[in-house]
């Protein structure tokens, strides 16, 4: 097993609902989150973001359309005591960049690396979510329902 970089991103996926799509890690039933990855050597960001959700959930979402979102945000944190053995030695935090993307939660995910997916409201993701820099993601990337925004729209 090749040690991972301590770089990766987070991709919030939610709905015009403002649903958020949050999957179960098969390591620890308790953890739940967005879509996440290691930046592979070579790649950008971006490029890991669209790598990683197609991964995770199957959807191939288009790098054209720029259907994934750059939110200009990255957030360092400690890496778990437990996934220390996956670093190089000493390496003790993580530089995680944030992406979101709408996507319409009739597409069908299909699961790779993870037990389960559930579709929540803002709020349940919120407190669903395990790790703090993913509450913090949905919190501020996630708009509000974009279905009551458009019901005045002619």
């Amino acid at each position: 097993m090749s040690l991972k970089r301590p770089e990766s991103v987070l991709v919030v996926l939610y709905s015009e609902q403002s649903n958020v799509l949050l999957l179960q890690r098969d390591d620890d039933a308790d953890f739940w989150q967005s879509v996440t990855g290691t930046i592979e050597v070579g790649e950008s960001p971006i490029q890991t973001a669209y790598r990683e959700v197609e991964e995770e959930t199957g959807l191939k979402l288009s790098f054209d359309s720029h259907d994934i979102v750059d939110c200009r945000h990255v957030n360092q944190y400690r890496i778990r005591q437990a996934w220390l053995h996956r670093y190089p030695k000493g390496t003790q935090y993580n530089n995680e960049h944030v992406f979101c993307a709408q996507i319409a939660q009739t597409h069908e995910i299909t699961l790779t690396e993870h037990l389960s997916f559930k579709w929540l409201s803002k709020a349940q993701a919120i407190e669903k979510a395990w790790s703090e820099s993913n509450r913090i993601a949905i919190k501020k990337f996630v708009p509000e329902s974009l279905i009551a925004v458009h019901k005045g729209s002619p």
